[in-house]
């Protein structure tokens, strides 16, 4: 059993910065994996629009065997060796662990519309809650990021903010094919119509989804009746425990920020893979 130190709370959140472990550096003795960038320019469900993709493989990877899929929403911010999440060095070191199995991870950018006076497409992509966008992903991305990769691992999917909205709402959708979510401080707040979940939830709906979910405590709106992404967030979790989901609740202090998020990513994976 591990034994976690005491900290003492913070008593002014925002200034609350987490530090990463040392899943999260580069270290000499572990290679690098290699890292493929392709464009999509050419979408069907999201029409006019282009984004990066980057396909991520770690050192030894054997692309004949079947490997699982982990997708992250938001690619080059999640990819970025120096940012929050440093997902790349993650999955390397992990891998030299032998702490998760043969993983392929693909990480795709939001569209834009390019020229554009108003690019950005993130929001419409990642807030509502239909089946539009993971269609997207196993259809038009899936296809690409894996040519010449073999996979049938089990599939997971890694998002915050409204890329968390997204990661839940692909399983949501297609728990026959994603099974697996991490939502890093997710914004349920400002689906379009709100947050279904919790009343899903209570009128019976289920599925068959592993759940990690990150609340941050000075999350948006967080001391508000309305519009409170906190609260949303704890009443989602609590209607995945209600219902009997596989999940794990991780509530951390600080605002809206990825910097939490990204030093729990190493734990998350062993959680979501284990």
């Amino acid at each position: 059993m591990p034994v976690v130190p005491f900290t003492a709370l913070a008593s002014d959140q925002e200034a609350v910065t987490y530090t990463h472990g040392p899943d999260s550096e580069q270290h000499a003795e572990v290679r690098p994996g290699t890292v493929r960038e392709l464009v999509i320019d050419d979408s069907t469900a999201y029409p006019g629009t282009t984004r990066r993709v980057w396909v991520h493989t770690a050192a030894g990877h054997d692309p004949s065997s079947p490997a699982a899929v982990m997708l992250f929403n938001d690619g080059w911010w999640y990819l970025d060796p120096e940012g929050d999440v440093r997902a790349g060095i993650v999955l390397d070191n992990l891998a030299a662990q032998h702490a998760i199995p043969p993983m392929i991870g693909v990480f795709v950018d939001p569209g834009v519309f390019a020229g554009s006076i108003m690019p950005k497409n993130r929001n419409n992509e990642y807030d509502p809650g239909d089946a539009r966008y993971v269609t997207f992903l196993l259809d038009e991305v899936l296809p690409r990021a894996t040519e010449g990769l073999a996979f049938g691992g089990g599939m997971g999917i890694c998002g915050g903010s409204s890329g968390g909205n997204a990661a839940f709402t692909a399983a949501w959708q297609r728990p026959d094919a994603i099974a697996r979510v991490i939502a890093f401080n997710p914004s349920f707040a400002q689906m379009p119509g709100g947050n279904p979940y919790p009343a899903l939830l209570a009128d019976g709906e289920t599925r068959r989804i592993r759940t990690l979910l990150h609340a941050a405590h000075h999350d948006i709106g967080w001391n508000d009746r309305e519009n409170n992404w906190f609260a949303e967030s704890l009443e989602t979790a609590a209607a995945l425990a209600r219902s009997g989901h596989d999940l794990r609740l991780v509530v951390g202090d600080g605002g809206h920020s990825p910097n939490h998020g990204g030093v729990l990513l190493p734990d998350a994976l062993r959680w979501l893979w284990r």
